[in-house]
């Protein structure tokens, strides 16, 4: 692996990171909220977006409004299964309505924790990275490819990286614990 592979994996990590964080609960109804859910529509596991339209029409409701009104039981069930999502959506044969619940102060607590748990993974696959990249760099000074002067510059520019990777990482999570924390 070399430097610019290494930028590469990490701003994938970020992408990652921030796609997970997307999907967080917050006490506000976001359609990427449901970007897990899969429908069983036509016998095939189908992600949501592609059987039906998903709206927010206020702060604390998402509608879903499937394409072929078929569907909706597969819909409605689909939502209900996801227990990681904890939502009890309602139809009434055209239209399937969520409410979003207001987050309790402990539903906070946790969130904000399961944060915390999001950032350390994304700082473990950055370690990973860095620690695969270096022992690279070792054998090639060993075998006489780059000088122990290279090596010394390759090493600080992949701190150089990790920080500005990690800095990242904690401005991401700090504005969604922001946004979780805020009533």
């Amino acid at each position: 692996m070399e430097l610019n592979e290494f930028k590469q994996k990490l701003n994938l990590a970020i992408e990652r990171l921030t796609e997970d964080l997307k999907k967080v609960r917050t006490g506000r109804a976001h359609p990427d909220m449901l970007d897990g859910v899969r429908v069983e529509a036509y016998g095939v596991m189908t992600p949501l977006n592609q059987v039906a339209n998903v709206t927010v029409p206020e702060p604390q409701l998402i509608q879903i409004t499937p394409f072929d009104p078929s569907n909706i039981d597969a819909v409605t069930e689909a939502i209900k299964k996801d227990e990681a999502l904890g939502l009890n959506p309602s139809d009434d044969g055209r239209v399937v309505r969520v409410n979003i619940p207001p987050l309790t102060e402990e539903r906070r607590a946790q969130i904000a924790k399961q944060l915390g748990t999001n950032a350390e993974d994304a700082r473990i696959v950055s370690r990973n990275l860095r620690q695969d990249l270096l022992s690279g760099l070792k054998k090639q000074k060993s075998a006489g490819e780059i000088t122990e002067d290279d090596l010394r510059s390759l090493e600080k520019q992949v701190q150089d990286e990790l920080d500005k990777f990690n800095k990242q990482v904690d401005e991401l999570i700090g504005a969604k614990e922001a946004e979780v924390m805020k009533v």
